[in-house]
């Protein structure tokens, strides 16, 4: 039974342990990049080559239940992926939590901090303890090779999203004009 390194080095971290670092690159065995690349759609097109190299660079941590990994209103300069897990995606409305998505293993989140604003316009926070890779932007765009294939997938997430808001949007305008 093989371990999968990313469990290794947050169980370390969790305990104030150190890993000693392998010679050579980073050790993640192919069947588990393959297993991120088709279960994480802005991964998606990509090499598992330039996948393994993008995986290289992100900052890898798990979230207890109930914390929030990143808050409206902060500035942000990365996106996140999380790889197990659950979260929920919520907004602040006259006084009240408004949650726009739950999302689970694969999802990614923070990705308009990429590609537009950089305050975070909702929360997202941890249902249940989750692991998330953590991706700054300033790594991405130093990597061409992965940055425009993951700049493309972002523009196919969000529009996707976009296009989901927009129909429940006009359902709820139906229901309140025949309300």
């Amino acid at each position: 039974m093989k371990i999968d390194p990313l469990i290794v080095q947050l169980s370390a971290e969790n305990v104030g342990a150190e890993i000693l670092p392998r010679a050579g690159a980073l050790q993640i065995e192919p069947a588990m990049v393959q297993k991120i690349k088709q279960r994480v759609p802005i991964f998606g097109g990509m090499s598992s080559d330039c996948l393994l190299h993008t995986l290289a660079i992100a900052q890898h941590f798990s979230v207890q239940a109930d914390a929030a990994v990143c808050s409206e209103g902060e500035l942000g300069d990365a996106f996140f992926v999380l790889l197990s897990g659950e979260v929920q995606v919520e907004k602040q409305a006259k006084n009240q939590t408004v949650v726009l998505a739950r999302l689970g293993a694969g999802h990614c989140f923070g990705e308009m901090a990429l590609v537009g604003r950089r305050i975070r316009t909702a929360t997202v926070r941890a249902l249940k303890t989750s692991v998330i890779l953590r991706f700054d932007r300033v790594q991405i765009d130093a990597n061409a090779q992965s940055a425009h294939i993951i700049y493309r997938n972002i523009a196919a997430i969000l529009a996707s999203r976009l296009e989901n808001s927009s129909g429940q949007l006009a359902d709820l305008t139906d229901r309140w004009q025949h309300a």
